[in-house]
């Protein structure tokens, strides 16, 4: 699941309560205040190595990803309360004795698209059964942002929803191609984001992999 910038998730329609219809190029879409919800590039795998200083295919011990997230938005007070469930899922290469594997990961609230707002970190045990390669389990994390925040200023709101008739100087004109406005956009929208707690070491073998 890729992340998504900040630009793209005015684009994207929501289950989450309706702030109002935005029309780019044409296009008519629905924001909503709840964040979107992604995992980042490189974070949602994980691999461990048995011994530790080896990354080839014989030293592999567990590999285990992060899938199936599902959103629950709570935007009905002063705070959006976005929880996510995920679930993990393993495997280990021997199928030996009854085992559990504990893994970190994080929960970020991100604002446009680059300022770390909010961070949690927490952990999944996976339980191997006794002559088993596979484990699963589930989890989830909990964010909260400003309702006032992750609101678009009732002048940029205007303007996104603003009626454009074919002759208007402005009809051709995408209104995200203005600084101020794509400015405001990136700063009222918001992505809760999860994955695991990864070492440098890990990143890298994700990354090159």
């Amino acid at each position: 699941m890729r992340r998504l910038t900040a630009l793209a998730l005015v684009l994207l329609a929501t289950a989450c309560s309706r702030e109002g219809q935005i029309t780019t190029g044409g296009i008519y879409t629905t924001r909503s205040v709840c964040p979107q919800v992604g995992i980042p590039a490189a974070t949602g795998d994980i691999t461990l190595f048995s011994p530790p200083n080896r990354t080839d295919a014989a030293a592999l011990d567990v590999s285990a990803a992060i899938t199936n997230l599902r959103i629950s938005c709570d935007d009905s007070g002063a705070n959006v309360i976005s929880t996510v469930a995920f679930d993990v899922v393993a495997t280990r290469r021997d199928a030996g004795e009854a085992r559990t594997v504990v893994l970190p990961f994080f929960s970020v609230a991100m604002r446009g698209g680059t300022d770390v707002v909010a961070k949690k970190l927490g952990s999944v045990g996976l339980n191997f059964a006794a002559g088993s390669i596979r484990a699963q389990t589930s989890s989830q994390a909990t964010v909260q942002v400003s309702r006032a925040a992750a609101t678009l200023p009732e002048d940029v709101r205007k303007e996104l929803t603003k009626e454009r008739k074919s002759d208007d100087p402005d009809a051709a004109v995408d209104p995200l191609a203005r600084p101020e406005i794509r400015d405001a956009v990136a700063r009222s929208t918001f992505e809760h984001l999860i994955g695991f707690e990864l070492t440098q070491e890990q990143l890298r073998y994700n990354a090159t992999r």
